[in-house]
This record gives C-alpha cells, sequence and structure tokens, in this order.
C-alpha cells in the first residue's frame, strides 16, 4: 500500500499535463472510432491534425517543465517515458485516419466496429491508469486496469490473426488485400501503443512501491 500523491507533491503540474494528454488521447480515439463506423458522415482530417497537434503541445510544455523543475517526485526519465508513450497513441491515430481515408471503396463493406471498440477500450484504460496516480493508495489499482489493458491487447492479437486468414484466403483482389492489412496493422498498433504505456505505468508504480 502507498500513494503516488507523495511523489507529485513537489510537481502536481506534472500529473494534470499527463491527464490532459491521456485526455486528449481518448478524445482522439473516440473521433477515429466515429470515422471507421460511419463512413457517411467521414471527419475532416484536419480535425486528427489539430487534436495530435494539441496533445503534441502538452507534451512539449512536459518537457519544458522538466528543464525548468529543480525538483522532481518521480524520475525524469519516467515522468518523459509516459509522456512520449501517450503521445505515440494519437500519432499513430492520425496516421490510421489518414489512410482509412486515402482507401476509399476499398474498405467498403468492411466491419471494422470490433476493432474500434477494443480501440476504444484500450484508451479508456490508459486514462483511468494515468488518473490514479493522484489518489493511488493501492497497487491492485493500477494492477487489474493493466491487465484489463493486456487483456484487450491479447485479443485484439487474435482478431488480427483471423482478418490475416482472411485477407490470405485469396477472396481479395491483390490491392484491396495490401490497403486491408495496412489499415489492419495501423489499427494493431493504436492498441500496442496503449500497452506500451500501460507497461510504464506498472513499471513506475512497481518502482516506487
Amino acid at each position: 500500500m502507498f500513494s503516488v500523491q507523495k511523489y507529485f507533491s513537489h510537481d502536481a503540474k506534472f500529473f494534470t499535463l499527463l491527464e490532459a494528454s491521456a485526455d486528449e488521447t481518448q478524445a482522439l480515439t473516440r473521433l477515429l472510432v466515429e470515422l471507421l463506423n460511419d463512413r457517411s458522415h467521414p471527419h475532416p482530417l484536419h480535425e486528427f491534425a489539430l487534436a495530435r497537434d494539441k496533445d503534441k503541445r502538452i507534451t512539449d510544455q512536459i518537457s519544458h517543465e522538466l528543464v525548468n523543475t529543480f525538483i522532481t517526485g518521480l524520475e525524469r526519465e519516467d515522468i518523459e517515458a509516459l509522456a512520449r508513450g501517450l503521445y505515440k497513441i494519437p500519432k499513430s491515430a492520425e496516421k490510421l485516419a489518414e489512410r482509412f481515408t486515402m482507401a476509399g471503396k476499398h474498405v467498403e463493406g468492411i466491419d471494422f466496429s470490433k476493432q474500434a471498440e477494443m480501440m476504444e477500450k484500450a484508451t479508456d484504460a490508459v486514462l483511468a491508469m494515468v488518473k490514479q496516480l493522484d489518489s493511488l493508495d493501492d497497487l491492485e489499482k493500477i494492477k487489474t486496469l493493466n491487465d484489463k489493458l493486456q487483456y484487450v491487447e491479447g485479443e485484439a492479437d487474435k482478431v488480427m490473426n483471423d482478418l490475416l486468414r482472411d485477407l490470405y484466403s485469396g477472396k481479395y483482389d491483390a490491392l484491396r488485400a495490401m490497403v486491408l492489412r495496412d489499415i489492419y496493422e495501423l489499427i494493431e498498433k493504436v492498441i500496442d501503443r496503449s500497452r506500451d504505456v500501460g507497461n510504464v505505468m506498472m513499471h513506475i508504480v512497481l518502482k516506487n512501491s
């Protein structure tokens, strides 16, 4: 039993910025889920670029604050690793939105709802984990959230294998199969990036327990 609150007593601003980054990550993922599930009303790509830029500014601010803060509660490299990990999620999500929009007719008739749901669950878990930083008093809280995140990632791998098996069946023309594989891999990357953040969080919590 411990509280990370004491480690942030000197630098609550880092917690605030990290949570803001996780909020942006979740919001951008939900925007992406809407795009994947409702192609009749696609979001213009500039919305994704603006959201990703906003998160980049938060990440840059964290780096700036680290340079100008003499004492940090958590180790600087851990704060940096968490900030970088969070930023990689919206960066991957923006690339996925770009490729999906370019794909046009090649994604017609393809159901992405299962993968979209997994992406949303993954980033929801990331936000919940980051929110625990200011009030954590039990290692099990973070561990439970991380277990959920790891489970989602594992299920996503199974779905990916099924999708690849379908692609390799020969029922798609070569170009469509290539486009779909690219999109599937980018969806998997968003989930993998979320898992990576969970691993960083567990590393931080275990190091300071």
